[in-house]
């Protein structure tokens, strides 16, 4: 077999392994993404409910209720808040030129 087919059947026998409870020889990293101030993060960008929300893909409701603390973000609506509060222009400067 061919140097990359190899590759991939030891990587996919070490997911198996370590997804089965073996830990030996593996390397993992956590990454933890802080639960952020909506609201804080809106303001900083400029942007109404409204814009913002569909700046970044969900509907005004759920963006509401992070703001009030009702829900939380989480997954890539987390990871996607962390990028605009450390660059509030992130999501205009990267889709700029793209439809909708």
């Amino acid at each position: 077999m061919s140097e990359a087919y190899e590759s991939i059947r030891q990587g996919l026998e070490e997911a198996l392994a370590y997804a089965k409870g073996a830990r030996g020889g593996s390397v993992t990293h956590e990454v933890v993404v802080p639960i952020p101030d909506v609201a804080a993060i809106r303001a900083r960008a400029g942007l109404s409910q409204t814009a913002f929300a569909r700046s970044i893909g969900v509907a005004v409701g759920t963006l509401r209720g992070w703001e009030q603390g009702r829900r939380r973000p989480e997954g890539p609506a987390r990871v996607l808040l962390a990028l605009i509060e450390k660059r509030p222009s992130l999501v205009q400067e990267e889709l700029q030129g793209l439809g909708s």
